[in-house]
């Protein structure tokens, strides 16, 4: 049997905390007088919050002093922390349990690569956290996506090499960073999107068991 490594994000794979994120981080900018929509918030996908909150102040034409950096930070996180306190396994993402259990029938490792700082938080709420044979988050990471360095530290977690490691994405940054790291990816979104993928999926609903016995096999 072939034994390679799966690495999941979270954010937008596993669960659609997302939307979380695009309150929280609304109710900031609107705070600051910045005005946050939809459009915005596609662009602080897979990107971590300090780069994201520069990125809104950048919009804005706004500078803060550190201080006041670090209290912004600390708000939105709190804000966001509330709502991710009431998940429950309904958040999870159609179909991501059907993928996992095939994962763990044929003993494929099974790694989560996120830049989230509550990603063990956020398994723990869904159920998850014991399908996974390692975690790499935010709070283990220097650098951001598209660095390669989630995903290089989560294939070493699973002592797997990385060109036998498959990753699954749903940001652009996330994708660069799969294929920085000399592993298959697969993006889960839009096409057009998450083109520089080897794989697009719309959803794990697409994903035929088939298709993971291919990976596993090649």
């Amino acid at each position: 049997m072939n034994k390679k490594g799966f690495i999941f994000d979270l954010d937008g794979v596993i669960v659609d905390t997302a939307k979380y994120h695009y309150l929280a981080w609304r109710k900031l900018a609107e705070s600051i007088g910045v005005s946050f929509t939809e459009k915005e918030n596609e662009q602080l996908k897979g990107v971590s919050r300090i780069k994201s909150l520069e990125k809104i102040l950048e919009w804005g034409n706004k500078t803060i002093s550190e201080d006041d950096f670090m209290k912004l930070m600390a708000i939105k996180n709190d804000d966001y922390l509330t709502y991710i306190n009431k998940m429950d396994e309904e958040e999870i993402l159609i179909d991501v349990n059907r993928v996992l259990e095939y994962l763990i029938q044929n003993k494929q490792g099974i790694a989560l690569g996120s830049a989230s700082k509550n990603a063990r938080t956020i398994l723990k709420k869904v159920n998850l956290i014991s399908d996974f044979n390692a975690i790499v988050d935010g709070n283990d990471v220097e650098k951001g996506k598209p660095n390669p360095e989630v995903f290089l530290k989560a294939a070493k977690a699973l002592e797997i090499e990385p060109q036998h490691c498959i990753v699954f994405e749903d940001s652009v940054a996330g994708v660069q960073a799969a294929n920085a790291a000399n592993m298959v990816s697969i993006g889960i979104g839009e096409q057009e999107i998450l083109h520089e993928a080897d794989y697009v999926f719309k959803n794990f609903t697409e994903m035929e068991n088939s298709f993971l016995n291919e990976l596993i096999k090649k």
